[in-house]
Order: structure tokens, then C-alpha cells, then sequence
């Protein structure tokens, strides 16, 4: 089956910038697979994207920091929505295992 795919394999064992996986686009969504291993975001790098974002993680742990919000500890299971122009960064992933997310995107 072609379009068979398991969000859990093909990770390597080593890596050093995140890991994003484009698994579906189709007009104005986009459904990525990203794997973080204490991957964070740069000092004072804010994403600030265009498009809305759903993510859920799927296994491990994170903190997010949404600007002048408390940070958000996430770990499996958890789900967050974050509207376009939502500046938010990565604060920390955890080193010691894979952070594996399923992040969805459309546009406004």
C-alpha cells in the first residue's frame, strides 16, 4: 500500500535540527510529521506564521511559549490551536527521547 505510513519510524538515531516530514498537501492544508530531540528555538526567535496551526503530540514531552502567555508544558495526547499571527516559540524538547509531533496548517 503506497500511501501506508507509520509516524513513529524512519527517525534516525541521531540528528541535529529537527526533523519535518511533509506528509499531505493538498490546496490550502498541509499536514507535517516533526520530530524534535532538545531542538528549541532559537534566542529570541518568535514564529509568527501566516497560516493556522493544530498540533497534537503523539509521544515525549515540550514546553511552547505563546508571547505574553504562561508557558505550556505538552506531552502525549496533548492538542493546541494556535491562529495565524500567533507568535509562539519552542522553549525546550526533551533531549533524552523523540518529541514526535502531528502539526496540521491552513490558511485563513
Amino acid at each position: 500500500m503506497e500511501n501506508l505510513t507509520n509516524l513513529f519510524s524512519g527517525i534516525p538515531k541521531a540528528f541535529d535540527q529537527e526533523l519535518v516530514d511533509e506528509l499531505l498537501k493538498d490546496g490550502s492544508v498541509r499536514i507535517e510529521r516533526i520530530v524534535s530531540r532538545g531542538q528549541s528555538s532559537p534566542p529570541d526567535y518568535w514564529y509568527d506564521q501566516a497560516e493556522h496551526e493544530w498540533v497534537v503530540v503523539l509521544a515525549g514531552k515540550a514546553r511552547l511559549k505563546i508571547e505574553r502567555q504562561p508557558e505550556i508544558i505538552l506531552g502525549p495526547g496533548d492538542t493546541l490551536s494556535l491562529p495565524a499571527h500567533t507568535k509562539h516559540r519552542m522553549e525546550w524538547t526533551d533531549p533524552q527521547q523523540d518529541t514526535i509531533w502531528l502539526a496540521v496548517f491552513w490558511k485563513p
